[in-house]
């Protein structure tokens, strides 16, 4: 028998429980010993839970209780849960995490620390989509050339709702508050920062890439209005907050921001709160995961999947998925130097000449425009509406510093990338 403790008894880990007892013949078929939870640990004791667990609130009656053989954080948060795995680890015990932002900043210590110690962490990117697994076993083959996808689902049901509805920004986070897909401050999901920790824990299976989010760029869907979302009907997108990771040589491109997308493409298609990830592989070519990417039974899901695996064989494998160095070394790809097409929304004073002098803008930073519009936003002041051809990020930063100094430019222009 294998015993499981519990660390963070809130909505995903209620499912763990849950699912661990629903599903115990198939899972213990699966698996070939059987998996109960002895204990769990919460905040407050005095909540009401309907688990029939042993609940206690001090991490020592799990992390030193030499039954438990499996530590399953789900507490969340970066340095108390990384001294609570440290101690897992130290007592010798295997680990599963959901735990992206555990993961963003310390895996490669986790990793060099866990050693032959079974330490598993589907759960923390894509909720149910088994997108490490099939990084680290089914695509082990391959290059990996790119990973791009639609990482979270707070902001995916924003845009679709957006688009779909015409709902004004404020709106639809409003929305999302009440229904429980964003949090009181929803800075962490609408900036783009949740996506990024996931992208960097892919970028690191793919590419062996060691970056911390502060060493990325990282942007969220704050400044997306109606007249974006216009433009990009208007020509055949739709804009997702995407996490890109692409090969370029010796380097990796590892960002997130919202896209332009072509409609054509699958990912462009993914509406709701639900999550896709494209992954081109050098030999396999476009593979494409959708599902449930959060959630507490998707979550719970590849949680107890991890469980499984540990548990059927108790061996550990590479955590990253390297068991040695990766020959000729890759490097982080300096944000300045991202090729990318570009649109820009620029709200100017309707005056004689604005067009002019802002195209010789344009010119004088070797910026091609590919598609303008112009687009009337009140009695005085009008939004123009613009697509390059492919440009350099520096160049482009550079571009609309200039322009935003114009003094008949209203605000700092507008940028969103194309795909």
């Amino acid at each position: 028998m294998i015993k499981v403790g519990i660390i963070g008894v809130g909505t995903v880990g209620t499912s763990v429980v849950q699912i661990l007892k629903e599903n115990a013949s198939v899972i213990s078929a699966r698996a070939g010993v059987d998996i109960v939870v002895k204990s769990g640990v919460v905040k407050n004791l005095s909540k009401k839970r309907d688990l029939d667990i042993v609940l206690t609130d001090n991490v020592d009656d799990v992390l030193n209780d030499p039954e438990i053989d499996i530590v399953v954080e789900l507490m969340g948060g970066v340095d108390e849960a990384f001294v609570v795995v440290k101690k897992a680890l130290a007592n010798k015990k295997a680990v599963v995490t959901a735990n992206k932002a555990l993961l963003a900043y310390h895996r490669y210590e986790l990793q060099d620390m866990a050693k032959d110690i079974p330490f598993e962490y589907e759960a923390s990117v894509a909720g149910g989509i088994p997108i490490i697994n099939a990084l680290r076993d089914g695509l082990s083959a391959n290059h990996i050339e790119s990973i791009m996808g639609i990482m979270n689902g707070t902001c995916n049901y924003m845009m679709t709702k957006m688009t779909n509805e015409g709902v004004a920004y404020d709106v639809i986070l409003k929305e999302a508050q009440e229904l429980g897909y964003a949090e009181a401050d929803p800075t962490f999901d609408v900036g783009g920062f949740d996506a990024a920790h996931k992208l960097l824990i892919l970028a690191s299976i793919a590419y062996g890439i060691d970056a911390k989010p502060e060493d990325i760029l990282i942007e969220g869907i704050q400044n997306i209005s109606q007249f974006d979302i216009m433009f990009a009907k208007e020509f055949g997108y739709a804009i997702k907050l995407l996490g890109i990771a692409k090969k370029d040589g010796n380097e990796v491109e590892l960002r997130v921001h919202a896209c332009l997308v072509p409609q054509t493409q699958m990912i462009a298609k993914i509406d709701g709160v639900m999550n896709g990830i494209s992954v081109v592989g050098d030999k396999v070519g476009e593979t494409l995961y959708y599902g449930a990417g959060a959630g507490g039974n998707a979550t719970a899901s590849a949680v107890v999947a991890n469980i499984i695996d540990i548990a059927r064989s108790g061996k550990s494998r590479p955590m990253l998925g390297f068991d040695k160095p990766l020959e000729g070394k890759l490097t982080l790809k300096s944000t300045d130097n991202i090729k990318s097409k570009y649109y820009l929304r620029i709200n100017v004073s309707d005056k004689a000449g604005v067009l002019a002098r802002i195209t010789k803008i344009f010119e004088d930073n070797n910026i091609s425009i590919a598609t303008m519009l112009q687009r009337p936003c009140s009695e005085n002041s009008a939004n123009l509406l613009i697509a390059t051809h492919t440009s350099i990020e520096k160049d482009i930063q550079a571009m609309i510093q200039q322009i935003a100094a114009l003094d008949f430019v209203n605000f700092t222009p507008v940028m969103i990338r194309i795909v």
